[in-house]
């Protein structure tokens, strides 16, 4: 799994009782996630569909630096499912974890459209399609 994003934490992302506020960690993934989704499905309009259970295995602090990782687990017709996984940047133990994140895509008329693609896509192969 690749860790995309890194965030640190704020005072303003904290909660009552001083750690992680859990709805501010589950927007920066849902935003992350569609990047991934859009990039990989080479569409702009991708839509979160569904989300598995979600495992807040341990908490985060102010000062904490977090690392969002994503990878593609199963490309449908028309979807994607992502595993998702944060950790503490520097302890690398898990903060949370979501076994499958379903995202559809879309055509310009906002139905489900058939994407065509079989396996993840990196920089690397895009750039040899190129050649």
């Amino acid at each position: 799994m690749k860790f995309h994003t890194r965030k640190w934490i704020k005072p303003e992302d904290l909660n009552p009782n001083g750690t992680l506020f859990g709805g501010s960690l589950l927007r920066w993934i849902d935003e992350e996630a569609a990047i991934y989704a859009h990039i990989q499905l080479d569409n702009v309009r991708v839509v979160t569909k569904y989300i598995s259970e979600i495992n807040f295995v341990s908490s985060a602090v102010q000062g904490d630096i977090i690392e969002l990782g994503i990878t593609a687990s199963e490309f449908g017709r028309t979807s994607i499912t992502l595993t998702v996984e944060v950790r503490n940047k520097l302890t690398r133990k898990t903060i949370l974890q979501i076994d499958k994140m379903v995202f559809v895509n879309l055509d310009e008329n906002g139905n489900p459209a058939p994407h065509g693609k079989t396996k993840i896509e990196t920089v690397e192969d895009r750039l040899k399609k190129g050649e």
